[in-house]
């Protein structure tokens, strides 16, 4: 492939030059000048690596001025526009962790919004003006609607294993079911999970059967807990048992054992009547005996990220006195968000109404089959560039949670005529609100399950933009 010449590389612009055309002028009256120096060069050595290997589509000097600053505006869009922004969820996937997982309840931005824009009240009690712990509201919550003792809470439940199990039995040994040393996301495997904070891991049993006279013929006197851990993520059927949490609770006390139970995803409803199988609720696990219970402060609670500890009182006052506590501890943000959504479950039907999680969840399928003919009648003016039809389908809970149960849906399947589903999806991430969908076999499938109010008008648009500029 030929080399351009010396020639051909002065015809680019510097720096100079393009900072003083007209629109980069523009831009200085709300955008940093370093910024737009940075977006100019970044577009201008990218221009001359493209003369450098030949690809460049044209070389006239104009057409690299146009070149030059069409590519500085998305360099400077990229750096100044939020990264962390609104997406719409067409995938189906109710909590889609690439997205953010749980939507917030309304009242849980409205009090980020309105409460928090300015000083606000954390770690003080008003009626003495002295410094109080800031988990104070989220324990009282925590305990009316569940029935706990006492509950604080850290930035997740990965923290709040690890702080607890550091709390309750540093330096000792923890039992463990073979069949629940999980692993999810990849990063968190529980064997070495509990190797970070610094207890020894005891497994018994088998992966699909573990019984009470397991766990007995393993406690020694250096044992300190029996851990419970729900799979979350996976399911083992077939010939299978595991030991009752109340079994469990029973072992534990006769021999003076803490009994840890981490639920995973975390439930304050009953999930069954959705049609899932049972999944445990924080409130079971309290009934249960358990002497700690942690779980997700999001997932299935529709919460911002964080992690529960519930339990007896002298186990939560330890834990809140052990450094780890401080380390994973959650700010502002979260325990605000956390406040309003707790609030909502004060009353289930409220919750189920208004945590989006929730309305999702228990969505009709009607209702949903209804929007998803919406979608499809108005894209009918595009049936040339692509088949659009309906077509049944499944969402899914996501995020580790309610695993292999799936929801029936209504989908929008399209299947462009010009460009791959592959293609199609690809501008469809990247229009001005990305819209994130599936594929499969080569359709490019919508669930109207995880639309919020005010998406379906901007799937529409975004499909006929992106079919109008098909040639």
């Amino acid at each position: 492939m030929a080399q351009p010449n010396q020639q051909v590389l002065q015809k680019l612009p510097s720096v100079d030059k393009i900072l003083l055309e007209q629109q980069m002028q523009a831009r200085l009256e709300h955008t940093p000048r370093r910024v737009i120096v940075d977006g100019i060069r970044a577009a201008v050595d990218h221009t001359r690596q493209l003369l450098l290997s030949g690809s460049a589509a044209e070389s006239t000097e104009d057409a690299l001025r146009r070149a030059i600053l069409d590519r500085a505006a998305a360099c400077i869009d990229a750096l100044i526009n939020p990264h962390y922004r609104r997406v719409i969820n067409a995938a189906g996937i109710i909590l889609h962790t690439a997205l953010g997982r749980a939507v917030l309840a309304p009242q849980a931005i409205r009090q980020i919004k309105h409460e928090l824009a300015g000083y606000s009240l954390l770690q003080m009690d008003l009626e003495t003006g002295r410094r109080c712990p800031r988990d104070n509201r989220i324990e009282q919550l925590l305990c009316q609607i569940t029935g706990a003792p006492a509950a604080t809470v850290v930035n997740n439940n990965a923290a709040a294993t690890v702080v607890v199990l550091n709390t309750v039995a540093a330096g000792r040994e923890v039992i463990v079911s073979r069949g629940q040393l999980i692993e999810i996301g990849g990063s968190f495997r529980l064997p070495e999970v509990m190797a970070a904070a610094g207890v020894k891991l005891v497994e018994v049993g088998t992966t699909n059967k573990t019984h009470p006279r397991d766990y007995e013929k393993a406690i020694t006197e250096n044992t300190a807990a029996l851990l419970r851990v729900h799979p979350s993520n996976y399911k083992i059927t077939g010939f299978t048992s595991e030991v009752p949490l109340e079994e469990m609770k029973r072992i534990a006390a006769a021999h003076n054992l803490v009994l840890i139970d981490d639920v995973g995803a975390g439930a304050l409803i009953d999930f069954s009547r959705f049609g899932f199988e049972y999944e445990p609720t924080l409130m079971d696990s309290i009934a249960a005996g358990a002497d700690v219970v942690t779980s997700s402060a999001d997932k299935l609670i529709g919460a911002a990220q964080g992690g529960l500890i519930l339990g007896r009182k002298e186990i939560i006052q330890a834990v809140r006195k052990n450094p780890w506590a401080r380390i994973v501890r959650v700010d502002k943000l979260t325990l605000a968000a956390l406040e309003a959504t707790l609030l909502l479950f004060l009353d289930e039907s409220f919750a189920l109404r208004e945590v989006p999680t929730l309305a999702m969840l228990s969505r009709p399928l009607p209702d949903i089959e209804q929007q998803a003919r919406r979608i499809v009648q108005a894209l009918q003016p595009q049936r040339d560039a692509a088949s659009i039809t309906l077509s049944e389908g499944f969402s899914q809970m996501g995020s580790g949670s309610l695993p292999t149960q799936n929801l029936p849906t209504h989908l929008i399947a399209v299947r462009p005529s010009t460009i791959s589903a592959e293609e199609l999806a690809r501008r469809l991430r990247l229009y001005r609100t990305p819209v994130i969908a599936r594929i499969q076999d080569d359709r490019v499938l919508l669930d109207p399950r995880t639309l919020l109010p005010g998406d379906e008008p901007i799937v529409i648009q975004a499909l006929q933009d992106i079919f109008a500029a098909q040639p």
